[in-house]
């Protein structure tokens, strides 16, 4: 039965790229015609870098392909079997590839500029103002919740440490050769392949775990510390390497890194799949949950299906944060438009990918799992579905353990041990987080130096100063701590995290909204971008509400103001939206000199 799942899902996703996304690809973003790219015209070595499509997939794939397509999926398992997968399937091809696809495209027509400049261009330049502090505050949020994701992998998990760490090393030594010594991609690549799985085969014997004395339980590197010590350390390592990582050449680190880790992920999710197929579990999860509503919230109980699924999910299916990598570093990067739909399209399929093999896992693959330990409920004999997921609130502490439990069974039919399915399942997690934190990192750069620019703020457009005020306040989201409706002290990022799946989800929707707008007054058809826009719109709202209703129960007026905010933003940005639709009715059929255009500016 899932190996049928598998093979139909993976069918669904080659019909889309072979079918629709060239029909969205011709028709609306015309992504056939010869262009000069920002990557050409605006040539510098550092960001600006001719790329080429695979080593670029790369960078995009993996940038995207973070830690949340695994642990939304996971989460969402909750609710049973059909609702994960069919969101996931459907939701990636009509509505997340074309998001990222097209976002890509506008970004390389506009000149390489991010996705709330050409906002502001588009409909009004104080969207571009509100639409930047809304992608900071998010950013911010992004970077302080996967470092501390991080950091708690990297002590629960010591065997993933070194792997992860020396592949930074590995990736370094690839990129002086590539871009140096003039060194074809492909050998470097897949011995940096080999080099990181014979790490990962080392890494039980090799752990880094500063809770432990040295030598103890095959640890190389102990300090006897408390697991807080640990976390807090491994959270300021992680801060300062992405801020590194940021300011370093495009070419030195994040393309040779994101290649391999996107090798990395291939092959890993074949093994998976190839694993699930002569397993051929049984669905241990129920398809649809029994006693959970649909559409109606209960107070107390678990979030209804529509709209939480949706929002809980998020980069599984479509999320707002992959326009910031479209064109915030990948559209800077592309060498020819028409490699744009393999990128952007085929990166998202890629994810899709990733997030159906969470939900296999946790749906399937826990069922094989025997004695175990799991956050909040700690050593559990026998490990199924039931057990797992017996309450919503263990289902959101679990988070990634089902895909790292489960996936490393699947591993086990192909004849891989225990410890090294456990520690390659990690690493994979691991290191698509910290791709991700690089990025974000990056990306926060470049919109705290558009912000300044756009308000006068010249001493920020510095590249060292704008990288510190990316980091400072996601240092403090971190590190800070704060008191929730509960009494319980916690870091001040994981007490804003719960508005994140609405509010990531509703950047894809603004983002979605620019590219009507931009499509419409090139003349071009709109109704691939304005379906997935009105239901993102929709279900980000609507969820958004819900949850602003939960913390107003609670009394968390922290969490009701930023909130609040969050909202007001949202919809004064789609009044400003409509405003300009309304008034491009009725406008002369040839764009104006304002209107975007199909050459760079």
């Amino acid at each position: 039965m899932v190996a049928l799942v598998i093979l139909c899902a993976l069918a669904a996703f080659a019909a889309g790229y072979f079918v629709y996304a060239r029909y969205v690809g011709q028709r609306v973003f015309r992504d056939h015609e010869d262009l000069r790219t920002p990557a050409h015209q605006f040539e510098d070595g550092r960001d600006f870098v001719p790329t080429t499509k695979h080593i670029l997939f790369g960078h995009h794939f993996t940038s995207i392909a973070g830690a949340a397509p695994i642990i939304g999926p996971c989460i969402a398992a909750y609710w049973g079997v059909l609702p994960a997968l069919l969101w996931v399937v459907v939701g990636t091809i009509f509505m997340g590839a074309v998001h990222d696809f097209g976002a890509l495209v506008v970004s390389v027509r506009e000149g390489g500029r991010t996705i709330a400049e050409i906002a502001g261009r588009v409909i009004t330049p104080r969207v571009r103002v509100m639409f930047l502090c809304f992608v900071m505050v998010l950013t911010w949020l992004v970077l302080a919740v996967f470092a501390m994701a991080i950091a708690a992998l990297f002590v629960s998990i010591p065997s993933s440490v070194l792997p992860v760490n020396l592949e930074i090393v590995v990736a370094l030594v690839m990129g002086w050769l590539l871009y140096k010594k003039k060194v074809g991609a492909l050998w470097p690549s897949l011995i940096a392949l080999v080099v990181l799985y014979v790490l990962v085969g080392l890494g039980p014997y090799m752990k880094v775990d500063f809770r432990l004395a040295p030598g103890a339980d095959g640890t190389v590197l102990g300090l006897g510390w408390s697991k807080e010590q640990a976390t807090t350390f491994w959270i300021g390592f992680l801060f300062a390497y992405s801020a590194v990582a940021s300011l370093l050449p495009v070419w030195l680190l994040l393309q040779p890194r994101d290649y391999i880790n996107s090798h990395q992920l291939i092959v890993g999710l074949g093994l998976l799949f190839v694993g699930v197929i002569l397993t051929n579990p049984k669905i241990d999860a129920p398809w649809v949950r029994e006693g959970v509503s649909w559409f109606t919230p209960e107070r107390g109980g678990p979030p209804p299906i529509v709209p939480f699924l949706f929002v809980t999910i998020a980069c599984g299916a479509i999320s707002g944060f992959h326009s910031l990598v479209s064109s915030g570093t990948t559209s800077k990067q592309l060498s020819r438009l028409r490699d744009a739909r393999l990128i952007g399209y085929g990166s998202m399929l890629g994810e899709g990918s990733l997030a159906l093999a969470a939900v296999l896992a946790a749906v399937a693959g826990i069922a094989l799992v025997g004695q175990c330990t799991i956050p909040g409920q700690g050593l559990v004999e026998k490990l199924e579905w039931r057990v797992y997921y017996d309450t919503w609130q263990n289902a959101n502490k679990n988070t990634s353990q089902a895909f790292v439990l489960g996936g490393a069974e699947f591993l086990k039919s192909l004849g891989v041990s225990g410890s090294f399915g456990v520690t390659m399942m990690a690493v994979l997690v691991v290191s698509f987080a910290a791709t991700t934190l690089d990025t974000a990192a990056r990306i926060q750069r470049f919109v705290v130096t558009e912000l300044a620019a756009s308000i006068g703020l010249r001493v920020l457009t510095n590249r060292y100063l704008a990288t510190v005020v990316a980091m400072v306040p996601a240092v403090l989201l971190a590190f800070g701590k704060a008191t929730d409706a509960s009494g319980r002290t916690t870091q001040a990022a994981w007490l804003l995290w719960p508005i994140f799946g609405a509010s990531n989800q509703m950047m894809a929707a603004l983002t979605l909204l620019v590219m009507v707008l931009y499509f419409w007054q090139l003349r071009r058809p709109i109704l691939p971008l304005l379906i997935p826009m009105l239901v993102v719109m929709a279900i980000s709202i609507a969820a958004l509400v819900l949850k602003m209703r939960d913390f107003l129960a609670e009394g968390n007026w922290l969490l009701v103001g930023f909130s609040g905010v969050l909202l007001g933003m949202i919809v004064w940005m789609i009044v400003e939206g409509a405003t300009k639709l309304l008034a491009l009715r009725g406008s002369d059929p040839v764009p104006s000199e304002s209107a975007p255009r199909d050459d760079n500016p």
